[in-house]
């Protein structure tokens, strides 16, 4: 199903440019920390035709390939500090915490809750309230861990395969926590198979479930496992990294060296061992983790499974293939694939420091920040501008220049996280917002949030939590416009704040109360205004309103929701319960922030009017009671709210 009826707004491709050059200080410092997420290959693009920019515009999707890395769309700027790639679909996590995922959507693998798919990154809204640390992303579910050690997990989970880890062979269309004998355990790493999933414990414990053909799972038999269970041959070792095949496994695990008493990573490998992917030099499948015996003189601690090869890396930067190399997946033509061999050839001399592999296809990340692909060259999964297979390692020149972070590869497709540049301020000549020209006199400034280039009138303020800050905790310059969405709890394109980030404060504490002040007294005197208002118009026709009524807060309000409130009587009354409202708000308000206005509205008359006296009304004893009994839960929730506010910006 295809999503269809979504917003139109326009999308902003998160591409980089050069800092400007007015921008003075480390502003090329604080910038490099940004990453922005390039794909190349089979990816989901948009195919719908936008005749006008509606909301009724039609939307469609279709996979396409893309022969040379081209920068994801987003409708906000993306910071990005992890990607990992499925089969068709893909997840990002972002520096200050948050989970996007896109793709096409079956079972529930997006996690969004809809059966439509995602063409650019959305925000899973569920895990919003997280610090999502990790993600991983297999042909049909995805996990996350957060920072907390956490493990979350959604999807297709009606394969019989217990592919979610909750106990059951039900789909999860949003994400669900992980518990069983995990509670109490922190989760560090996760990596999903096909039918398959392995976790790694802070504490190097290796954990797996899933389908169990072929002893994929490493527990000795072939058994299906709906809830994590430890791999026992591995426990009392330390496991530092997993890495799950469509029906083989590969870890890294630390061992004692006798002859140095020291540490050191070695390649285990189990399950199907068919094209000789285990690297044992025979096909027969391995029910147990088995370490990897010519390679038992290295030390690794990186490593990659695809469908038929398994690839490891050591601390010194040289890269290990095994398995099949009908494609020249292993980067050795000479190879046979029966043993690993190690990868040279263009990689001689550059260390590497990170692998990723897809079902056909390998790409690493040197020291350097280049990237080398190899392997099956269809869909353009490559990125070098074509369909062609690949035996040695080649450059992809279209990232030569622009330094890249991190790599992940999907089956058909690959992805890489570059470094953010910025529009050149020499490509720009007029300010993005009042689009007068740069001058002498009208300096450039980058805003810090959209990455827009600014004159330094249209971007004088400061605000936090701006989305390529290098530190979302302390004020950066932005523009106007963004100035405003921040410091109204959105981010632009609707995306919300983290729920831990901390309250705007400007910099002087005096401005701050004087600000808050003003504002409670003007929000209470637009009320005030719009009662009266109401009033004359029912006096006008003859009518008198003998309720009025308190309806809910609107959405976004920083007030919690109350329920509906009736007030008999008219506009004096209200008025007469409003004022010590009003009095208490501007007595304190230099410990709180103002609260949103309630709006209120005429009701209908009642059948009973209440008698004239010299004071204007007179109420019976109940609706006395009933006044007073509202005045005072305003004032219990004026407390609570005072009391709230204060402390959220003592924290």
């Amino acid at each position: 199903m295809h999503a269809k009826g979504a917003s139109s707004d326009g999308f902003r491709v998160s591409i980089s440019s050069v800092p400007s050059t007015s921008s003075h200080g480390s502003a090329q410092d604080d910038f490099d920390a940004a990453g922005d997420v390039y794909v190349w290959g089979e990816v989901i693009c948009d195919t719908s035709t936008r005749i006008s920019a509606d909301k009724n515009s039609s939307l469609s999707s279709a996979r396409s390939d893309i022969l040379l890395p081209k920068p994801i769309e987003s409708n906000v700027v993306l910071d990005v500090h992890h990607v990992a790639c499925g089969v068709r679909h893909a997840a990002l996590v972002t520096r200050q915490g948050e989970l996007f995922t896109w793709g096409e959507e079956s079972g529930g693998r997006l996690g969004h809750g809809v059966g439509m798919d995602i063409i650019h990154p959305r925000l899973l809204e569920s895990l919003s309230a997280f610090n999502v640390d990790y993600v991983a992303c297999g042909e049909f579910h995805t996990c996350a861990v957060t920072a907390t050690g956490e493990l979350y997990t959604w999807g297709d989970g009606e394969h019989n395969a217990g592919l979610l880890g909750h106990g059951t062979n039900v789909s999860h269309w949003m994400p669900k926590r992980v518990s069983g004998p995990l509670e109490g355990l922190q989760v560090s790493y996760v990596s999903c198979g096909v039918w398959h999933t392995a976790i790694v414990t802070t504490a190097g414990q290796l954990f797996t479930f899933g389908d169990g053909t072929f002893g994929v799972l490493g527990h000795g038999n072939r058994e299906t496992v709906l809830y994590p269970r430890e791999v026992e041959s591995l426990a009392g070792l330390k496991t530092i990294a997993v890495s799950c095949g469509v029906w083989h496994t590969a870890a890294v695990v630390e061992v004692m060296v006798t002859q140095s008493s020291a540490s050191s990573g070695k390649l285990f490998t189990w399950g199907d061992g068919d094209k000789y992917r285990l690297g044992h030099g025979d096909k027969v499948a391995r029910l147990k983790p088995t370490c990897v015996p010519s390679l038992i003189d290295y030390n690794f601690h990186r490593l990659a499974c695809g469908h038929s090869l398994t690839i490891g890396l050591t601390t010194s930067g040289q890269v290990f293939t095994m398995g099949s190399n009908v494609y020249g997946q292993l980067g050795n033509p000479r190879s046979d694939g029966k043993l690993p061999c190690m990868v040279e050839d263009k990689l001689a001399g550059e260390p590497v420091g990170e692998v990723a592999c897809g079902s056909y296809h390998i790409a690493v990340l040197t020291t350097r920040g280049e990237v080398y692909t190899w392997g099956k060259g269809a869909n353009g999964r490559l990125g070098h501008g074509d369909f062609e297979d690949r035996k040695t390692p080649t450059l992809v020149e279209a990232l030569k220049d622009r330094p890249v972070k991190h790599i992940s590869c999907g089956s058909n497709f690959t992805a890489a996280i570059c470094q953010h540049k910025w529009i050149s301020g020499a490509e720009q000549s007029q300010c993005s917002a009042c689009r007068q020209a740069f001058g002498f006199t009208r300096k450039k400034h980058n805003c810090y949030n959209c990455g827009l280039v600014h004159c330094h009138q249209c971007s004088a303020r400061k605000a936090l939590r701006a989305a390529l800050s290098p530190n979302p905790g302390k004020p950066y310059r932005v523009c106007d416009s963004c100035y405003v969405k921040l410091n109204s709890g959105l981010e632009p394109g609707g995306v919300n704040n983290k729920k831990n980030a901390k309250p705007w404060l400007p910099t002087e504490s005096k401005d701050k109360f004087d600000k808050v002040d003003t504002l409670s007294k003007a929000s209470l005197s637009r009320n005030l205004e719009l009662i009266k208002s109401l009033d004359i118009k029912t006096a006008k026709n003859g009518k008198t309103s003998n309720f009025m009524y308190m309806t809910q807060v609107p959405k976004g309000s920083s007030v919690s929701p109350l329920k509906s409130l009736a007030f008999p009587g008219g506009i004096d009354m209200l008025q007469a319960v409003s004022k010590p409202v009003q009095t208490s708000v501007a007595k304190s308000a230099n410990r709180s922030r103002a609260v949103s206005p309630f709006s209120r509205k005429s009701s209908p008359p009642r059948s009973t009017t209440p008698t004239p006296t010299a004071s204007g009304l007179s109420f019976s004893k109940n609706i006395s009671d009933s006044l007073k009994k509202t005045n005072d839960l305003l004032n219990q929730e004026l407390l609570k709210l005072r009391s709230e506010v204060y402390h959220s910006l003592i924290v």
